[in-house]
C-alpha cells in the first residue's frame, strides 16, 4: 500500500469531527463574501439611461450636441455634462465619475481590473502556498480584502479605486479551498467539495437582494465587506494543512497537529513511531522534498519557482494542460452569463438572484451524482449540455425574451455544475507537492478568462447580441470534449507526489503480469513468479 493510500487511511481514522468541520465551515463561509466582490460591476459600475445636458439653443446627440457659431457654421463638439437616469440606482460609479460615451469601456474596465489581479496572483500564490504553507496565504489574503474592500468607498479618484479592485482581485485566491479538502475524510471528499460552493449561490441571491435595498455604491460595497472581519475567529483556531507539513518535511508540527485533530475529534492515534515511519515515507517520495531530513523543519529561506514540476511528466502535462482549458471555458462561460443581465434580461436584479438560484442544484444536487458516477463522466456531460443549450440562446429570435432568460438559466445551472466538480476533480487531479501549484496555473488561466469577458459581454454583445452565446456555446462544448483525456479520480486515494500519478497503473500491470498462467519449463518465467513472489513479500505493512 502506498504512502498516499495510509495517509487517506489515517484522515478516516481521524474521522469527520470539530476538527474537520472547523476547516469546512471557515471555507463555505469565505465563499460568502466573494460574490459580492467579483460581481459588484454589475451594481457599483452598471449601464443606465443617461442625457446630454448641452448649451441652449444646439441641438443633443447621444454623445454631442452641434451648435452654431455667429458666422453661422455648424460645429460639433463632445458633450461633457449629463443628466443620469436615478430610477435604478441612486448613486453609482457610472454616475459619479461619468462614464458614458467615450468613458464607457471603463465600466468593463472596472469589472475587468478585479479579475486581471485574479491573474497575476493565483500562480504566485500557489508557489507560496506550496513553499510555505497553506495557512498564512490564506490569513494575509483575508487582511488584504477586509481592509481594501472596505476603505474603497473613501476615495473620490477612479485611477485609485480602480487599482483598490485590482488588489482586491490579486487577493482572491483558491488556496482556502484546497486547505479544506486536504484535511477531508477521503469518503466525505466529494460530497464536500461539491457542497462547500453551495454558499457562493446563496450569496449570489443575497447580494441582488441587498442591492435591491441598498442602491448608493458606496453603502452597499460597505455592507457587503464588513461581514470579512467576522473569519478571522476561525483563522485564529486553525492549524496547517498537515498533508503539507508532511511533504515539507515539518514532522514534529505535524505530529502536534494530528494530535490535535485526534483530540478535537476524540480518537486515539496509532503509534508515533509508526506515523513518523509514514511521514518519512510519503516526505521522500516527493520529487521537490527529497533532500529535506524527515525529522526536521525545512529551510524556507531560498525561495525557488519549480514550474518544470508540472511538466516532469506525461501524466501531469496531461492533467495541466486540459485543467487549464477548463478552468478557462468555466470560468468564461460561467462569468459570461454573470454579466449578460442586460442581454437575457430586463431585470438586474431579478437576473443576479435567479442566476444564485440556478446555481444551487449545480452545487448541490451535483453531490450525489459524483459520488455514483466518479468526477469525469459529470464533468464532461456539464459543459457538453451547457454548450448546446447557450449555442441555440444564439438562434432564438429576440422577441422572445422569456424563452431566452429559460435557456440562459438552463446553462447556468449545467455551467455551476461542471465549476464545481471540475474544483474538486483538480484537487484530487493534482498531488500535494504541485498541487497549490498546479491549481494556481489553471486559475490564471480562468482569470484570463474573467479578464476578457466583460468586454465579449458589453462591447461585442452591444453589437451583436447574439455572437457572446455563440462562442460560449462552442467553447464550453470544446473543454467537454477534451475531459474525457483525463482519468477518473473517484475512490482513488489522494495523490501526495508526482510519482503516484504512475504508480496506479504501474501497480495494475504488475498485478496482471503476475496473474497471468506462469509456463514453469522456461526459466524466464520462474524469474517473474520469483520476482512477484519477491515483490509481495517486501509490501510494507499497513498502518490502518
Amino acid at each position: 500500500m502506498s504512502g498516499t493510500s495510509r495517509f487517506d487511511d489515517l484522515l478516516t481514522h481521524l474521522g469527520t469531527g470539530p476538527w474537520n468541520m472547523l476547516y469546512f465551515l471557515a471555507s463555505s463561509y469565505w465563499l460568502l463574501l466573494v460574490p459580492p466582490q467579483f460581481l459588484s460591476g454589475v451594481y457599483v459600475a452598471p449601464a443606465i439611461n443617461y442625457t446630454c445636458l448641452p448649451p441652449e439653443g444646439t441641438r443633443v446627440d447621444s454623445c454631442s450636441y452641434t451648435r452654431v457659431t455667429e458666422a453661422g457654421a455648424e460645429v460639433e463638439e463632445a458633450c461633457t455634462e449629463w443628466d443620469f437616469d436615478t430610477s435604478v440606482f441612486t448613486s453609482t460609479l457610472t454616475s459619479e465619475f461619468s462614464l458614458v460615451c467615450d468613458k464607457k469601456k471603463l465600466q468593463a474596465t472596472f469589472q475587468s481590473i478585479y479579475m486581471l489581479g485574479t491573474f497575476f496572483c493565483p500562480l504566485i500564490g500557489g508557489y507560496i502556498a506550496d513553499r510555505f504553507g497553506r495557512k498564512v496565504v490564506v490569513v494575509v489574503t483575508q487582511i488584504v480584502v477586509t481592509l481594501f474592500s472596505i476603505i474603497i468607498i473613501f476615495f473620490n479618484n477612479f485611477i485609485i479605486i480602480l487599482a483598490l479592485r485590482f488588489l482586491l482581485g490579486s487577493s482572491n485566491m483558491l488556496t482556502f479551498f484546497i486547505y479544506a479538502m486536504e484535511v477531508c475524510e477521503p469518503k466525505h471528499r466529494g460530497t464536500v467539495g461539491i457542497l462547500i460552493g453551495l454558499p457562493w449561490a446563496l450569496s449570489t441571491m443575497a447580494f441582488g437582494g441587498v442591492a435591491y435595498f441598498i442602491r448608493d455604491w458606496r453603502w452597499l460595497q460597505l455592507a457587503v465587506s464588513l461581514p470579512n472581519v467576522l473569519i478571522f475567529p476561525a483563522l485564529y483556531f486553525m492549524d496547517e494543512s498537515p498533508r503539507w507539513l508532511i511533504v515539507r518535511g515539518r514532522h514534529d508540527q505535524a505530529m502536534r497537529v494530528l494530535r490535535k485533530a485526534a483530540r478535537w475529534n476524540r480518537v486515539k492515534l496509532q503509534p508515533e513511531a509508526d506515523l513518523r515511519a509514514l511521514m518519512k515515507e510519503i516526505q521522500e517520495e516527493s520529487s521537490t522534498c527529497s533532500s529535506v531530513p524527515g525529522n526536521t523543519d525545512i529551510n524556507t529561506k531560498k525561495f525557488r519557482l519549480t514550474l518544470p514540476n508540472l511538466l516532469s511528466t506525461r501524466a501531469i502535462q496531461v492533467i495541466t494542460a486540459v485543467i487549464c482549458i477548463d478552468y478557462f471555458v468555466v470560468s468564461f462561460v460561467f462569468d459570461g452569463l454573470n454579466y449578460s443581465g442586460d442581454i437575457y434580461s430586463a431585470d438586474p436584479f431579478l437576473y443576479i438572484i435567479l442566476n444564485g438560484l440556478v446555481e444551487v442544484p449545480g452545487y448541490s444536487v451535483t453531490a450525489p451524482i459524483v459520488d455514483r458516477w466518479g468526477r469525469k463522466m459529470p464533468t464532461v456531460v456539464s459543459y457538453i449540455l451547457s454548450g448546446v443549450v447557450i449555442f441555440v440562446i444564439a438562434f432564438i429570435p429576440p422577441d422572445l425574451p422569456a424563452l431566452i432568460l429559460t435557456l440562459a438559466l438552463a446553462g447556468k445551472v449545467c455551467i455551476s455544475g461542471a465549476y464545481q466538480i471540475i474544483y474538486l476533480y483538480s484537487s484530487e487531479l493534482f498531488p500535494t507537492e504541485v498541487r497549490m501549484q498546479g491549481i494556481g496555473a489553471a486559475s490564471v488561466f480562468a482569470q484570463l478568462a474573467s479578464t476578457v469577458v466583460p468586454f465579449v459581454t458589453s462591447v461585442l454583445g452591444s453589437v451583436l447580441p447574439w455572437l457572446p452565446s455563440l462562442i460560449f456555446g462552442i467553447a464550453a462544448a470544446a473543454a467537454g470534449a477534451l475531459t474525457v483525456t483525463l482519468r477518473e479520480t473517484n475512490g482513488m486515494p489522494l495523490p501526495d507526489t508526482i510519482a503516484d500519478l504512475s504508480a496506479p497503473a504501474k501497480a495494475e500491470n504488475d498485478t496482471k503480469k503476475c496473474q497471468e498462467p506462469l509456463m514453469s519449463h522456461h526459466t524466464t518465467d520462474r524469474s517473474e513468479e520469483s520476482s512477484c513472489q519477491k515483490e509481495e513479500d517486501n509490501s510494507p505493512p499497513s498502518l490502518a
